[in-house]
């Protein structure tokens, strides 16, 4: 029977492909603050800016492809039961082979009313356009936890976590919660190993292991080790 390995991903993993981040540039995010475009805030305040600036996203993803980190992650899957649970709101993961995958934060090729949050839409790579209405007669919107929302999916992350026999984080600084708590889930004698190519903000235990690269490289020094 295959160990599970659950594994944390984050903004830096997609970034290697490409993909813009914000927690390296002064809180911008492609030269927009995060309250103009992240939050509930910035929803009320301007929807149509909202729409846009994520249909401009939506429309980026077709110009980026899988890096060999997410390439790696699927290849695991011939040694171990993976499970992948993301920060990430792209479909890298997919793309890359990686079979199951829970977002925490939501994705991008989904959608959903203002006001209904169970009711979801798949719409792929096209945008949302005001006055787009749900079954429910409320704007359509993008289908991603904002900050400041709630993270429903948290619940089943955390236990995701409680089942792993190894648990890795890559590709994020551990700085953005809920998803940071995760590790404190995991089994006490379950080893975890942190992949990033700064020093960890979180302390190491006696089953950390610190793998200091970025996300392909320390991946591939993953896969070496595991398998």
């Amino acid at each position: 029977m295959k160990k599970t390995l659950v594994v944390l991903t984050g903004a830096g993993i997609s970034a290697e492909s490409g993909v813009a981040t914000f927690r390296d540039s002064d809180g911008l995010w492609e030269n927009f603050s995060i309250e103009e475009v992240a939050t509930p805030q910035g929803w009320t305040k301007d929807p149509a800016l909202v729409q846009r600036f994520y249909n401009t996203r939506r429309e980026q993803m077709l110009t980026v492809v899988p890096n060999e980190g997410h390439k790696i992650l699927a290849k695991l899957e011939k040694y171990f039961n993976v499970k992948i649970i993301t920060q990430n709101v792209d479909d890298l993961h997919e793309r890359g082979g990686s079979t199951n995958i829970l977002h925490l934060h939501g994705q991008l090729t989904q959608a959903r009313g203002s006001k209904d949050k169970e009711k979801i839409y798949d719409i792929g790579y096209t945008s949302i356009e005001m006055g787009d209405l749900a079954e429910d007669g409320t704007q359509m919107r993008p289908h991603i936890v904002w900050f400041g929302e709630e993270v429903p999916e948290i619940i089943n992350a955390v236990e995701l976590a409680a089942e792993a026999d190894v648990f890795v984080v890559v590709g994020t600084s551990m700085q953005v919660y809920p998803a940071a708590s995760l590790v404190n889930y995991v089994g006490e004698n379950v080893p975890i190993y942190i992949i990033d190519p700064k020093k960890p903000a979180i302390e190491l235990t006696k089953n950390m292991n610190y793998i200091q690269a970025g996300g392909s490289e320390g991946l591939q020094q993953l896969f070496e080790i595991l398998v």
